[in-house]
C-alpha cells in the first residue's frame, strides 16, 4: 500500500505551527507520516512541533534545502511539501494517493484558497489555480506532492534562494502534466495584509518575470526580503 510523507519546513514558525500540523493528526493515524524540517529557528517552533510529528529535524536555511532534507528522510513513496502557513483539506492523504494512482500522473498539487480580509485574495487565489492549471506550473503555496521516485529522477528542488517551485515544477513537466486537485489547501494571506495585496501582487509578478528572464535567484531573493520588510 502506498504511504503518504508530508514534509513540512520551517523558521520561526511558532505563531501557527500548531495550525498546520493539527489537521495532519487524522492522516497519521491512516499511516501519513509527517516529518518537520526547521531552518534555524529562533522560536518555540521545534517544541510546538514535535508532539505533532513523526520526526522534526533541522537543515540549513532555504525552503529548497529544507524540503529536500526531508524529503531525504522519508519513508513513504509519495512526498507532499507543505508550507508552515498553509492547511491542507482533511481528506488531503486520500485525495493524492487514489488520485495520482486513478490518473497514473506522477506530481501534482492542490488548488490554493487565500485567507485573509482583502476581497482581491479570492482573485489573486483564483488567478493562480487557473494559470496553474494552463501552464502546468505549482507554487509551494498550492502544497506540491510527488512519487517518490519521480521526485529523485527530477534531481530534487533546485538549491537556488527563491523560486524552487517552479524550476521543480519545470523540471516534473518532463515526466507528465501534473495532477490538479481542485480541493484547495489554505494558505495565510498574511503577506498580502502586511504589506498591500497590490503592491504584493505587483512585485511576485516582477520577480516572476525576470526569474524567466534569467535573473539570478539569489538577487531575487534580496528583492523579496525587502519587499517583505
Amino acid at each position: 500500500m502506498s504511504r503518504l510523507s508530508i514534509i513540512v519546513p520551517a523558521l520561526d514558525e511558532a505563531a501557527g505551527i500548531a495550525a498546520c500540523l493539527a489537521p495532519l493528526q487524522p492522516m497519521r493515524a491512516r499511516g501519513a507520516e509527517v516529518i518537520v524540517v526547521d531552518g534555524g529557528s529562533s522560536d518555540d517552533t521545534v517544541a510546538l512541533a514535535r508532539p505533532l510529528a513523526d520526526r522534526v529535524t533541522a537543515a540549513p536555511r532555504g525552503r529548497a534545502a529544507q524540503m529536500n532534507a526531508g524529503a531525504a528522510l522519508a519513508s513513504g513513496d509519495t512526498l507532499l511539501f507543505l508550507h508552515a502557513d498553509t492547511r491542507l483539506p482533511g481528506d488531503a492523504d486520500t485525495l493524492v494517493l487514489e488520485g495520482l494512482a486513478t490518473t497514473g500522473c506522477h506530481w501534482g498539487r492542490f488548488d490554493v484558497a487565500i485567507e485573509g480580509g482583502p476581497a482581491l485574495l479570492r482573485l489573486v487565489a483564483a488567478f493562480m489555480n487557473a494559470r496553474s492549471r494552463l501552464t502546468g506550473i505549482a507554487t509551494g503555496d498550492q502544497a506540491i506532492f510527488a512519487r517518490a521516485g519521480a521526485f529523485s529522477a527530477a534531481g530534487g528542488f533546485p538549491p537556488i534562494a527563491l523560486m524552487e517551485d517552479i524550476a521543480f515544477s519545470k523540471a516534473m513537466k518532463r515526466q507528465g502534466a501534473p495532477l490538479c486537485l481542485r480541493e484547495k489547501a489554505v494558505t495565510s494571506g498574511r503577506r498580502w495584509e502586511r504589506h498591500g495585496a497590490v503592491a504584493t501582487i505587483l512585485l511576485m509578478w516582477r520577480l516572476r518575470l525576470a526569474y524567466f528572464l534569467g535573473a539570478d535567484p539569489a538577487r531575487l531573493a534580496e528583492r523579496y526580503g525587502r519587499g517583505r520588510a
